[in-house]
């Protein structure tokens, strides 16, 4: 009898997930990055900037963008750690890295992109300093194999940073969710022609750890002083986490 997962609030084979979740990244790839602005009315470059800033990241350093799509943390990370450092640009869906890539040739910033999956990283253990996952972890089959993952190739000293939607302050509950499962799918059929896909991703959001579940599987795995930031009320939390 084969394995299930979570594809939104429908019950999937864990088999198919990445092929669905690779669907909608798929059809929302071109307009994702206008999407982000119109859904977070531009928050969502906060969220980053603070990810950055939280990072300790310094010039010379290694970063593996995990997730990283568009390249909005691959860009960021870059003017950290300068010429001297590296950054990798990861994604496992080739329609979003390919966004992410050509736009940071366009800059003036090339950067090494890979198209990976997070559970099984082709890099060596201890070579990052910093690793990071951005609105990516939620759609991961096996949230804790992509975790053990990222702490293998953090050096000793390292961090590990995951930006992600979380669960929302209990007042604000009932308009985030009018928010998220109304005027969202509207906005994504107006905007990138896709419904479906904005709809999924709202009811992804709802299926993600919480705050402190999150915490404690980054524990489970062998994260260390592992803290996180509410931002936003709690529509956003960033999560921390060290290894030794």
């Amino acid at each position: 009898m084969s394995k299930t997962t979570h594809f939104g609030y429908n019950t999937v084979p864990e088999n198919e997930k990445a092929g669905r979740v690779a669907d909608v990244f798929h059809s929302v790839a071109e307009k994702y990055n206008l999407m982000n602005d119109v859904m977070s009315v531009g928050l969502h470059r906060l969220w980053k900037r603070f990810t950055i800033e939280s990072s300790g990241v310094k010039k010379g350093d290694k970063v593996l963008d995990i997730a990283g799509g568009t390249g909005d943390l691959s860009a960021l990370f870059l003017q950290k750690v300068g010429k001297e450092g590296e950054v990798w640009l990861t994604d496992i869906n080739n329609s979003m890295l390919s966004i992410g890539r050509d736009r940071l040739i366009d800059e003036g910033t090339p950067t090494p992109a890979t198209q990976c999956d997070a559970e099984k990283l082709p890099f060596p253990d201890n070579y990052f300093n910093s690793v990071s996952v951005a609105f990516g972890l939620r759609n991961m089959t096996h949230k804790d194999a992509a975790l053990k993952e990222m702490l293998r190739v953090i050096k000793p000293g390292g961090s590990v940073l995951v930006l992600e939607f979380s669960k929302v302050w209990e007042p604000m509950k009932p308009v985030y969710d009018t928010y998220s499962f109304k005027l969202l799918p509207a906005m994504g059929k107006m905007l990138a022609n896709d419904a479906e896909s904005y709809r999924y991703l709202a009811e992804s959001i709802r299926m993600h750890p919480s705050q402190e579940e999150l915490k404690e599987m980054m524990e489970q795995v062998g994260f260390e002083r592992v803290e996180y930031f509410n931002m936003t009320g709690g529509i956003v939390a960033l999560h921390r986490g060290y290894k030794f």
